[in-house]
Protein backbone atom coordinates (compact mmCIF):
# COMPACT_ATOMS: atom_id res chain seq x y z
CA UNK A 1 0.00 0.00 0.00
CA UNK A 2 1.23 3.47 -0.81
CA UNK A 3 2.32 5.40 2.30
CA UNK A 4 -0.14 8.05 3.46
CA UNK A 5 -2.97 6.51 1.45
CA UNK A 6 -6.21 5.75 3.27
CA UNK A 7 -8.27 2.58 2.94
CA UNK A 8 -9.03 1.28 -0.54
CA UNK A 9 -12.71 1.50 -1.56
CA UNK A 10 -14.15 -0.51 -4.44
CA UNK A 11 -17.38 -2.20 -5.43
CA UNK A 12 -18.26 -5.58 -6.88
CA UNK A 13 -21.42 -7.15 -8.22
CA UNK A 14 -22.96 -10.48 -9.14
CA UNK A 15 -26.57 -11.23 -10.17
CA UNK A 16 -28.65 -8.68 -8.23
CA UNK A 17 -26.12 -8.21 -5.40
CA UNK A 18 -23.89 -5.14 -5.08
CA UNK A 19 -21.05 -4.99 -2.55
CA UNK A 20 -19.13 -1.92 -1.37
CA UNK A 21 -15.70 -2.93 -0.07
CA UNK A 22 -13.32 -1.05 2.25
CA UNK A 23 -9.91 -2.65 2.61
CA UNK A 24 -7.15 -1.47 4.95
CA UNK A 25 -4.00 -3.04 6.44
CA UNK A 26 -4.88 -5.16 9.46
CA UNK A 27 -4.98 -8.68 10.85
CA UNK A 28 -7.31 -10.33 8.31
CA UNK A 29 -10.78 -9.83 9.77
CA UNK A 30 -13.66 -9.76 7.30
CA UNK A 31 -16.86 -7.98 8.37
CA UNK A 32 -20.02 -8.20 6.25
CA UNK A 33 -22.91 -5.83 7.07
CA UNK A 34 -21.62 -5.35 10.62
CA UNK A 35 -21.24 -9.08 11.36
CA UNK A 36 -18.27 -11.39 11.10
CA UNK A 37 -18.13 -13.18 7.74
CA UNK A 38 -18.33 -16.58 9.47
CA UNK A 39 -21.61 -15.52 11.09
CA UNK A 40 -23.06 -13.86 7.99
CA UNK A 41 -22.39 -16.77 5.61
CA UNK A 42 -23.61 -20.04 7.16
CA UNK A 43 -22.19 -22.28 4.41
CA UNK A 44 -18.49 -23.11 4.16
CA UNK A 45 -18.11 -22.71 0.37
CA UNK A 46 -19.39 -19.12 0.57
CA UNK A 47 -16.88 -18.29 3.33
CA UNK A 48 -14.13 -19.80 1.19
CA UNK A 49 -15.28 -17.86 -1.88
CA UNK A 50 -14.85 -14.44 -0.28
CA UNK A 51 -11.29 -15.29 0.82
CA UNK A 52 -10.16 -16.67 -2.56
CA UNK A 53 -8.74 -13.41 -4.02
CA UNK A 54 -6.61 -12.89 -0.91
CA UNK A 55 -5.33 -16.49 -1.09
CA UNK A 56 -4.45 -16.15 -4.81
CA UNK A 57 -2.63 -12.86 -4.09
CA UNK A 58 -0.87 -14.48 -1.09
CA UNK A 59 -2.10 -11.64 1.18
CA UNK A 60 -4.42 -13.58 3.50
CA UNK A 61 -4.31 -12.23 7.06
CA UNK A 62 -2.72 -8.90 6.07
CA UNK A 63 -5.81 -6.81 5.33
CA UNK A 64 -9.07 -6.06 7.13
CA UNK A 65 -12.10 -6.07 4.84
CA UNK A 66 -15.36 -4.27 5.61
CA UNK A 67 -18.15 -5.11 3.16
CA UNK A 68 -21.64 -3.60 2.85
CA UNK A 69 -23.70 -5.75 0.52
CA UNK A 70 -27.30 -5.37 -0.66
CA UNK A 71 -29.63 -7.30 -2.95
CA UNK A 72 -29.62 -10.85 -4.20
CA UNK A 73 -29.21 -14.04 -2.21
CA UNK A 74 -26.33 -15.49 -0.23
CA UNK A 75 -24.39 -16.89 -3.22
CA UNK A 76 -24.77 -13.68 -5.22
CA UNK A 77 -23.64 -11.59 -2.25
CA UNK A 78 -20.57 -13.78 -1.70
CA UNK A 79 -19.72 -13.46 -5.41
CA UNK A 80 -20.12 -9.68 -5.24
CA UNK A 81 -17.78 -9.47 -2.23
CA UNK A 82 -15.20 -11.66 -3.99
CA UNK A 83 -15.37 -9.41 -7.06
CA UNK A 84 -14.97 -6.28 -4.93
CA UNK A 85 -11.99 -7.67 -2.98
CA UNK A 86 -10.28 -8.66 -6.25
CA UNK A 87 -10.74 -5.12 -7.58
CA UNK A 88 -9.34 -3.67 -4.34
CA UNK A 89 -6.26 -5.88 -4.63
CA UNK A 90 -5.78 -4.59 -8.16
CA UNK A 91 -5.74 -1.00 -6.88
CA UNK A 92 -3.19 -2.10 -4.28
CA UNK A 93 -0.81 -3.80 -6.73
CA UNK A 94 -1.25 -3.77 -10.53
CA UNK A 95 1.03 -6.83 -10.88
CA UNK A 96 -1.73 -8.98 -9.35
CA UNK A 97 -3.85 -8.51 -12.49
CA UNK A 98 -2.54 -11.64 -14.21
CA UNK A 99 -3.14 -14.17 -11.38
CA UNK A 100 -6.51 -12.64 -10.47
CA UNK A 101 -7.60 -12.61 -14.12
CA UNK A 102 -6.47 -16.23 -14.58
CA UNK A 103 -8.51 -17.27 -11.52
CA UNK A 104 -11.54 -15.42 -12.99
CA UNK A 105 -12.05 -12.98 -10.11
CA UNK A 106 -11.92 -9.77 -12.17
CA UNK A 107 -14.61 -10.75 -14.66
CA UNK A 108 -18.13 -9.65 -13.75
CA UNK A 109 -20.29 -12.77 -14.04
CA UNK A 110 -22.92 -11.53 -16.49
CA UNK A 111 -25.42 -14.36 -15.96
CA UNK A 112 -28.71 -12.98 -14.68
CA UNK A 113 -32.26 -14.30 -14.32
CA UNK A 114 -34.05 -14.76 -17.62
CA UNK A 115 -37.33 -12.90 -17.99
CA UNK A 116 -40.71 -14.64 -17.96
CA UNK A 117 -42.30 -15.00 -21.39
CA UNK A 118 -46.01 -14.72 -22.12
CA UNK A 119 -47.72 -18.05 -22.73
CA UNK A 120 -45.36 -19.70 -20.23
CA UNK A 121 -45.46 -20.29 -16.50
CA UNK A 122 -41.83 -19.19 -16.05
CA UNK A 123 -39.01 -18.19 -18.38
CA UNK A 124 -38.99 -21.53 -20.22
CA UNK A 125 -41.56 -23.83 -18.61
CA UNK A 126 -44.77 -24.00 -20.58
CA UNK A 127 -48.25 -24.87 -19.39
CA UNK A 128 -49.20 -28.55 -19.24
CA UNK A 129 -50.46 -29.86 -22.57
CA UNK A 130 -53.21 -32.45 -22.89
CA UNK A 131 -54.57 -33.66 -26.22
CA UNK A 132 -57.99 -34.47 -24.67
Amino acid sequence: MIEGQGPITTSGSRKEAIARIRMAPGNGTIVVNGRAADQYFPKGPLRTAIRQPLVVANLEGRFDVIAHVTGGGMAGQAGAIRHGIARALLVLDAELRSPLRKAGFLTRDSRIKERKKYGHKRARKGFQYSKR
